[in-house]
Parts: structure tokens; sequence; C-alpha cells
């Protein structure tokens, strides 16, 4: 079941998010079940929406990849982060292109 997943995490810069993007090569070597990603900044937060086929491969990636980049770099703090199953997904500009 897809799941949307939704992050705060306080005192992650932009530069940061970048160099866990750089180490991490999400977007080259996309993760299994990473349907969509968006990140934004503000209020001294990163604020990110995903949405995965399951929580299962959402945790693989998190375990596996990310967190060890994230402690590797020494960020301490943890992100706030809620998940429920998604109902419905559009994205109307998706839908221009097609």
């Amino acid at each position: 079941m897809r799941i949307v997943m939704l992050m705060k995490w306080e005192g992650i810069t932009p530069t940061q998010y970048d160099e866990l993007r750089n180490d991490v090569h999400w977007e080259g070597n996309m993760p299994q079940g990473a349907v969509f990603h968006v990140a934004a900044f503000g209020n001294n937060a990163i604020h990110v929406t995903d949405i995965w086929e399951s929580a299962d491969e959402m945790n693989n990636f998190i375990q596996n990849r990310l967190m060890p980049a994230v402690v590797k770099k020494g960020i301490t703090n943890k992100p706030e982060v809620e998940t429920f199953p998604v109902h419905a997904i559009f994205i109307p500009a998706l839908q221009r292109t097609s």
C-alpha cells in the first residue's frame, strides 16, 4: 500500500541537505519503492513530503542508506515523521505533458 511520509527536521540547512543528496545519491541510484519527493525549507527546518510504494521500502531506504550518511555527517537531532496511507495522487503538470 502506498504511503505518504511528512517530515519536519529542525536545524537541517539547505547545504546539509545537498550534501546528503550527493552522499546518498538517491537521484542517480533511485531507492526501490520511491514514488515522489519534495523538500522545502522554512522556520529553521527542512520539510519533506515523500510518497512510497510501501512503508517497508521507505524504512529500508532510511535505515540502510539515509541514516548512515546522516550519522557520518554528525547530525544528531531527529526529525518529526508522520506516515499515512495514500488515498489519491494527482499531479496536474504530469497530466498536461502526457
